[in-house]
């Protein structure tokens, strides 16, 4: 099983962006716990803060892959282009969030990625990422 994980705009920093929401830990040391703790699937991992580069991505591995595990970051309520790349593709992709985007700002309550999605998992820090990988086994 290959499954790409895709982050989108300043999730590079995590480690050190707000850690009282997005804690201490980096995602590349979890990205080695999350190979390390399932070694049987091929796990791929992409940053990028440009919208393009991720929607180039997600055409890239979105007619070949088992799945995708997508933290849009910003983008999420914002990008109808996106939005329309995920109903493109033919791989599925399940949409991620460290917080819980309905318990903070107005405007994070509004997922235009979701209804395009498999489904969603939010708020349980990086976990999510880890209920995620076992939503596709």
């Amino acid at each position: 099983m290959k499954l790409a994980i895709v982050n989108g705009p300043n999730l590079n920093l995590l480690g050190v962006r707000e850690p009282h929401i997005y804690g201490t830990e980096s995602f590349e040391e979890y990205f080695e716990t999350l190979k390390k703790e399932f070694p049987e699937i091929d796990l791929e991992y992409f940053q990028s803060n440009v919208e393009g580069e991720l929607i180039n991505y997600l055409q890239q591995v979105g007619f070949s892959y088992d799945g995708i595990i997508l933290n849009a970051g910003g983008y999420t309520h914002t990008s109808v282009a996106i939005a329309d790349c995920i109903a493109s593709i033919k791989t599925a992709v399940v949409e991620v969030h460290i917080s819980n985007p309905a318990s903070r700002e107005e405007f994070r309550k509004t997922s235009l990625l979701t209804s395009k999605c498999k489904g969603i998992i939010s708020g349980f820090g990086l976990k999510s990422y880890w209920l995620a990988v076992k939503s596709f086994l």
